[in-house]
């Protein structure tokens, strides 16, 4: 092969083959001499198989808000760059780095990023005042019961429509079948919660006859709501 088909061959695995850790000194060498542009296209060239896209996503929205440019870091990484723990934990961090961005759009662009996740929405939903929109996502895929019961419980007075509406979603995914380690207590809990909410918007008949007929539609497993719930219910 010779040296030269040696060097040629490297050179080749090399490009293929850049790791962040080594292009991220390109990058600064770039941003030193004020080729911000280009700083940002050698970062997302530079993304190696192995390295995180939130890495290379956090450098590259950081140059462009040091740069002044919120609406196009926003646009561009705003969503990848600042994935957290939780999903809650993620949107307090976009919407804390975007103060000047509403929170239903940051909502919206968050909820279209994870697609089939939009019940795990729920919780920033309602922590930003969106109330409505927490109870639609809530009602798409499947939402923690308890985080929904919750809801019902703190939001009996101030919100108590919403409380009703948080309260029967929780028996919903009860019914179907959700939650982690369930047990009888929680089934109660989801239940009062709903009914003194409904109590103290006005309106207790209407929310309790249609959990009488999500309960007596359940099927799933050994029918467990069914047996917490059913002599309080007449079924």
């Amino acid at each position: 092969m010779g040296i030269q088909g040696a060097l040629s061959r490297g050179s080749v695995w090399l490009e293929v083959n850049k790791m962040w850790n080594h292009c991220q000194f390109g990058v600064k060498a770039l941003v030193a001499q004020g080729k911000i542009v280009e700083a940002i296209r050698y970062a997302e060239e530079g993304r190696g198989l192995n390295d995180g896209w939130d890495i290379v996503a956090a450098v590259c929205e950081d140059l462009l808000l040091s740069a002044g440019m919120v609406e196009e870091a926003y646009q561009r990484y705003g969503v990848s760059a600042n994935r957290a723990g939780t999903y809650l934990a993620t949107f307090r961090a976009v919407a804390k780095k975007y103060p000047r961005k509403g929170a239903a759009e940051i909502l919206a662009d968050l909820v279209k990023s994870t697609p089939g996740d939009e019940g795990k929405w729920f919780a920033a939903a309602k922590e930003a005042g969106l109330f409505d929109e927490a109870l639609v996502l809530a009602g798409r895929t499947p939402c923690d019961p308890r985080t929904l019961t919750r809801a019902a419980r703190d939001y009996a007075e101030k919100q108590s429509a919403f409380a009703v509406g948080a309260g029967l979603l929780a028996l919903h995914w009860l019914v179907e079948g959700y939650g982690y380690e369930i047990t009888g207590a929680d089934v109660l809990a989801a239940y009062t919660s709903t009914l003194a909410a409904a109590k103290i918007q006005g309106a207790e008949v209407e929310p309790k006859a249609r959990i009488r007929r999500m309960v007596a539609a359940e099927t799933y497993g050994k029918r467990f709501v069914t047996k917490i719930l059913g002599r309080e219910l007449q079924l």
